[in-house]
């Protein structure tokens, strides 16, 4: 058997596989090496029951996360994993080499994570060949949901957005600057809070300032994460994430501006994942 774990810095998807169908399948908590502690990444893989019943029975583990672009933590995942599945072969990857193998599976191209945070690489069908640069939500995740809220409660708490849509926020969300401040610099996940904002741009993407905000959000993500790429203009782009998913029409016309095609478009890699390890 093969356990497939998707794992973003909000929640997990954990996918148990034979041969030819899935088994079972739940969700939890997620974690990034980076800003977690290695107890509680601990606490939250024995606390799943997912496959009590078959740890025996699984062979292979691939494991893809958030925080797992490099050498230190894949160890660090796989130390936490071999101490739990210690008959299983664990292979740790990054999540986007999950995004490569959920969109492309062995097409070339452009590939994009825009979900809480944002980042794409150059995919060659076997192996990412270059990655943009990633500067994290207080500096980058251009397009990202954290960019996204961040530039909506900006503009709601500075009062530089239309009437009708601050006094919805206003009526809906309970903000003002000393909570806003508070949990962007003392709670231990700033850019989930940041990126929880953006479900007021989801539910408002019909509206004219939130159409401009997202964008304005978008041409910045496509100017730092694909065209700095050799030959852009040549690669097919796809997406992963909730924030590609649900804006896509959007993300679709700032690309077909350039000359650039939009390729497949996945709220979450799982299922791709799934389909990718059910085809080898």
């Amino acid at each position: 058997m093969k356990l497939i774990i998707d794992c973003g810095s909000t929640k997990a998807d954990w996918v148990l596989l034979d041969d030819k169908n899935i088994i079972n399948k739940t969700q939890t908590e997620g974690f990034n090496p980076n800003y977690t502690e290695k107890e509680h990444i601990s606490r939250i893989a024995l606390n799943n029951n997912l496959y009590s019943t078959y740890l025996q029975d699984i062979t292979h583990i691939f494991f893809y996360g958030s925080g797992c672009g490099n050498q230190q933590n894949i160890e660090f995942i796989k130390d936490i994993l071999k101490s739990i599945f210690i008959h299983s072969e664990i292979h740790v990857y990054s999540d986007m080499t999950a995004a490569c193998h959920a969109v492309s599976a062995h097409k070339k191209g452009i590939v994009c994570i825009l979900g809480t945070g944002s980042n794409s690489c150059l995919f060659d069908g076997n192996e990412i060949i270059d990655k943009a640069v990633s500067l994290g939500y207080i500096i980058g995740d251009e397009g990202s949901g954290s960019h996204i809220g961040k530039s909506i409660i900006h503009d709601y708490l500075y009062k530089m957005m239309p009437d009708d849509l601050s006094s919805k926020i206003k009526t809906e969300y309970d903000i003002d600057v000393n909570s806003f401040i508070y949990n962007v610099y003392h709670s231990n996940k700033p850019s989930q809070y940041l990126a929880s904002f953006a479900k007021i741009a989801i539910e408002n993407k019909d509206n004219i300032y939130i159409k401009s905000l997202c964008t304005k959000c978008f041409d910045e993500f496509i100017d730092c994460f694909i065209m700095s790429y050799d030959k852009y203009h040549e690669k097919t782009v796809s997406f992963v994430g909730s924030i590609a998913y649900y804006f896509q029409d959007i993300i679709k016309e700032r690309l077909a501006i350039r000359n650039l095609k939009m390729g497949k478009v996945l709220k979450s890699p799982i299922d791709g994942l799934v389909k990718y390890y059910l085809d080898c």
